[in-house]
């Protein structure tokens, strides 16, 4: 982030008598209240802050956001053992703004690093692991084997097509909206995904449409309901396909859209004229991924468009999953590709890469409304899941407006195609010709 920020102080609250009081200035206690942080740009050229300097050392020790690792930060949030409350964008945002330029000498003292270590003890950041909480996920089995991926899937999208109406919306949409108007709703923001999506494969009556992981249906639905699509959706969610297999019938669309509970590698009836994949991507994993590009290109027809609609990551070292929050707590065995990965894999596989666009501050916007959502609904999110599952859910969604805000993810659409014989696109002179 840049220098130039305010930061009013949070205010460390707990019952005394508890034990959950700050001594010598140190946290000792496991709830931060962000009520009142103001984060702004200042006028001035350095930091002003009046947080406690032994709570930032604390903070950035316990939860180790300084190296982008949470293995303290992640059990102890689902458990409630932390619980941050007011500004959550603030609390995950507070060791960013403290550059090291700018970050106070977080020398302790004796009784200070006392005091740090009983927290420490407190929030079992030191001495024998924990108990892993019921949220965290447990594989076995081979990485990216059908079972294994089916499984690390119904850990995340099994959570109950309730509580995912409650967050994402009546569209049921869990990937990026675009905002092509800036007072649109979510669900208006995501309809307007679809539509653009939709110009870009030029879909048109009768074209034969594959959606990969197609969620809770919106894309297909979409397709049919607006163009007259013949659109098959795969997903290896079975509570997705129950619910999209019932919005479809609801929709009266039977006779043109058809879900299937099957992995995109099984997938046999090709060719089809176009393909979306709207974060799909994220689950293949680096070990898969050429051979989801080849699968791509074999099901599509000479000239036929594929869509792929991912999250990325910033080139560099990987971070080991097992200190990531995502991997254990979310996204079961996800893993995120650089852009220049996705479209050299794909150009590999014998596609051509005709249009790229990031959609970043779109996901940022996101990820904002989904939070917004779920705080607002939030005795019902807990009722329809845990509350450990809801406590995680508002942090890896701030957390990942945050990431898109602050240039550490992207969102990515590439447009490729399938040369024809003569090796031509089929694709209009100029891009504002095929996006209309």
């Amino acid at each position: 982030m840049d220098r130039g920020l305010d930061l009013l102080a949070p205010v460390v609250v707990g019952d005394p008598e508890d034990g959950a009081v700050a001594d010598g200035g140190v946290l000792q206690q496991h709830r931060l209240d962000f009520r009142g942080v103001d984060v702004h740009p200042a006028h001035d050229d350095h930091v002003q802050h009046a947080v406690a300097e032994e709570q930032v050392a604390l903070l950035v020790e316990l939860a180790g956001v300084a190296d982008g690792e949470e293995a303290v930060l992640a059990p102890a949030a689902a458990s409630g053992d932390i619980d941050i409350e007011g500004d959550l964008y603030a609390a995950l945002s507070l060791p960013d703004l403290l550059s090291s330029e700018d970050r106070p000498d977080l020398t302790l003292d004796w009784h200070q690093r006392a005091a740090a270590v009983r927290t420490a003890l407190r929030l079992r950041a030191i001495g024998p692991n924990p108990a892993a909480p019921p949220e965290e996920s447990r594989l076995r089995g081979r990485l990216h084997a059908l079972r294994r991926d089916a499984d690390a899937i119904a850990h995340h999208y099994d959570v109950g097509n309730d509580f995912y109406r409650l967050v994402l919306g009546e569209t049921m949409t869990y990937s990026c909206a675009y905002w092509s108007e800036p007072h649109c709703t979510l669900d208006e923001a995501q309809e307007a995904k679809y539509a653009l999506i939709a110009r870009k494969l030029g879909l048109h009556e009768g074209m034969r449409l594959l959606d990969v992981g197609c969620g809770w249906g919106g894309m297909v639905l979409h397709a049919a309901r607006e163009h007259g699509v013949h659109a098959v959706g795969v997903t290896i969610s079975t509570a997705q396909a129950v619910r999209a297999r019932q919005r479809v019938a609801e929709a009266g669309l039977s006779h043109l859209v058809e879900i299937r509970l099957q992995d995109y590698r099984e997938v046999s009836d090709g060719p089809y004229d176009a393909i979306s994949s709207i974060g799909m991507a994220e689950h293949v994993g680096q070990a898969q991924l050429q051979v989801y590009a080849a699968q791509m290109f074999d099901l599509l027809k000479p000239g036929g468009r594929l869509l792929n609609h991912a999250i990325s990551r910033r080139p560099g070292p990987v971070m080991d999953p097992k200190r990531s929050f995502l991997v254990r707590y979310v996204f079961p065995d996800g893993e995120l590709h650089p852009l220049a990965t996705t479209v050299d894999t794909l150009e590999m596989a014998g596609l051509e890469v005709r249009d790229v666009e990031s959609l970043r501050e779109h996901y940022a916007r996101t990820c904002r409304s989904w939070v917004q959502r779920l705080d607002e609904n939030w005795d019902e999110a807990v009722a329809l899941s845990t509350p450990g599952r809801a406590r995680v859910w508002r942090l890896y969604l701030a957390a990942s407006a945050l990431a898109f805000e602050q240039l550490r993810t992207g969102l990515n659409q590439v447009l490729a195609v399938r040369p024809d014989s003569e090796l031509g696109s089929g694709l209009p002179a100029t891009r504002a010709e095929w996006l209309g």
